[in-house]
Formats: structure tokens, sequence, C-alpha cells
């Protein structure tokens, strides 16, 4: 019998097309290049708008400057002076407060109301437009608006006193130093609630709805589905809304502004309202500048804070 070699041949690749690599490479390169040379005009306008008066700000914070004589030089003095003023505190305070009204008050309140929504099958979308709606509206229209609602000489007060109730007459909402800060900050949360409504509503629906299907047979009510799936289910929703209401309430003017104007007797007062009293009013643009910059570090730090939050959330994912 004739023997068969079992030794296995090696077939030679075939030879790839020449060209192909590079022409992939030059496709790829040209693309990013096309990309680069769409985005470096608004990298510009950015670098022009923002970075040259955020560079300039380091120097004014350190200055004497009114905002038109040429500035002179003080060094760290507005930053003792920072350090030492009681209505930078105040006013700090009143952020401070803020914070933590909106990371409880409306939060809870959207959640609660995204959860309700999500268990419904239809018919939502009325009632999400009905919780969205204010938040449309311009704050200083909506200020505006409350403000005479709320006030003791006409509005619900006035309407009210027509009919013989006079229970509101001599309740100033805006006026009194023990309600003027909680006022606005209902106002605020009255407009800025139904924006988390239909952001924890849109997190809630792309939830799987087996995992409630199946907690439902388990025996689960209402309570353990909203806190053992929907919460960890929005979780890096939570984040997102944890960081807007932060920059939010360190940000905060316009209701503030139109509403009590920091007053009475600072009792509303909030830095970006400081700033701007201090800023255009007193004429002390250097000091104004070391404010907004304090404020900025601050706000930054809140950044980097919910960004290794949020990495650490992805990564445990």
């Amino acid at each position: 019998m004739a023997s068969t070699d079992a030794t296995p041949r090696t077939v030679a690749p075939a030879p790839s097309a020449p060209g192909r690599r590079p022409a992939r490479r030059s496709r790829r390169r040209g693309s990013r290049a096309v990309a680069i040379a769409f985005l470096l005009p608004a990298l510009a306008v950015n670098l022009l708008v923002i970075g040259g008066p955020g560079a300039s700000s380091f120097f004014y914070a350190l200055t004497d400057w009114d905002g038109f004589t040429t500035p002179s030089f003080t060094g760290l003095e507005n930053v003792t002076r920072l350090v030492a003023d009681s209505n930078f505190w105040n006013a700090i305070s009143h952020n401070a407060i803020y914070l933590l009204t909106f990371i409880t008050v409306p939060m809870a309140m959207g959640l609660g109301a995204a959860f309700m929504l999500s268990r419904i099958r239809r018919g939502t979308a009325p009632l999400r437009v009905i919780y969205f709606v204010p938040y449309l509206f311009a704050s200083v229209v909506t200020a505006q608006v409350w403000k005479n609602l709320l006030s003791p000489s006409s509005g619900i007060a006035s309407a009210l006193n027509k009919i013989g109730i006079t229970a509101l007459d001599d309740v100033f909402f805006f006026g009194d130093t023990r309600l003027a800060l909680f006022s606005v900050m209902a106002v605020d949360v009255w407009q800025f609630w139904g924006f988390l409504v239909v952001l924890f509503l849109a997190a809630m629906q792309g939830i799987d709805q087996s995992r409630f299907e199946a907690a439902r047979i388990d025996g689960a009510n209402a309570w353990h589905e909203f806190w053992h799936i929907a919460l960890p289910g929005i979780r890096p929703t939570l984040t997102f809304a944890f960081m807007i209401i932060s920059l939010w309430s360190l940000l905060t003017f316009n209701f503030v502004f139109v509403l009590t104007g920091g007053g009475p007797a600072g009792s509303s007062d909030v830095v970006a309202l400081l700033v701007n009293r201090v800023a255009f009013e007193q004429l002390q643009a250097g000091y104004a500048t070391a404010i907004a910059l304090a404020m900025s570090f601050l706000g930054a730090l809140l950044l980097v804070i919910f960004h290794f939050i949020r990495r650490g959330e992805e990564e445990g994912l």
C-alpha cells in the first residue's frame, strides 16, 4: 500500500490588498480633522467668552477695583475681608438652608409622584405635562405672580378679606424675617419639582418591568417596590439630580431678587445677590469677584465629589 504523508501542510496567507490599511488610517485621520475643524470655532468662542474673563477674575480678586478705573493690587486683602465678613456667612448659611431644603422636599415630592405615575399604565402624558408646565415659565414671571398672590394688600389675602376671612391679613410672607426665606423657597419648589417628576419618571420607566412583577408575585407591597427596586434602579439619575440641585442652590438669584431683594434685614440674602449688591451698588467689583471665586471653588468641589460618586456607581454596576 502506498504510504500517505500525514504531515499538515501550511498554507501561506493570501496577500492583503495593497494599500488597504493606509487607506483606512487616512480616512480616520480625515474624519478626525473634520471634527476638530468643526469644534474649533466653538472652542475659540468659549475661550474668549469664558476663559478670558475667568482668568482675569483671579487678578481682579486681588485688587481694589470699582469696575471702571484702574485696579490697584491689594494682595490677599479681599480674602481676609471675606473670611471676616458677616454678610457673606449670613448669605452662605441661607444657601446651605436652600440646599438642605431642596435635597429633601422637592426630591421627595418628585420621587413620590414619579413612582405613582410609573404604576399607571395609560394616560400619564397629560399628567406629565401638568407637572412640567410650571418649570417652563420664566422664573422672574413666576416670582412676580406669586408676589402679587401672597401680597397682604392684594391677591389671596384681599380676596379672603372680602368674604369675611381675615386669617391672612397680618401674614407678610415676604416681609417677615421668620417667613421670607421659606416663602421664597416654597415658590421655587413649586416651579422646580415638576422637572424632577419628569426626570425620575423617565428613569423609572427604563427599569425592567419584570422585576416589579416578580416582586408582586413574592408579595412585595408598593413601598418595597419603591425602596428595593425603583430607587436602586435610578441611582445614576439620583446622583445627577443631587448635582443639579446643589449647583442650583449655590446660584439661586432670581426668586430672591424679585420676591424679597434679600430682606427684610438680610433674612433671605444669598451669595449671588450679595455679589450683585457689592459689585453694582457698592461699586466694589474686586471684592465681589473674590466672593464669586469662592463660590466657584465650592461649586467645583461639589462637581469633583459627584464625579467620584458617579464613577464609583459605574464601577459597581
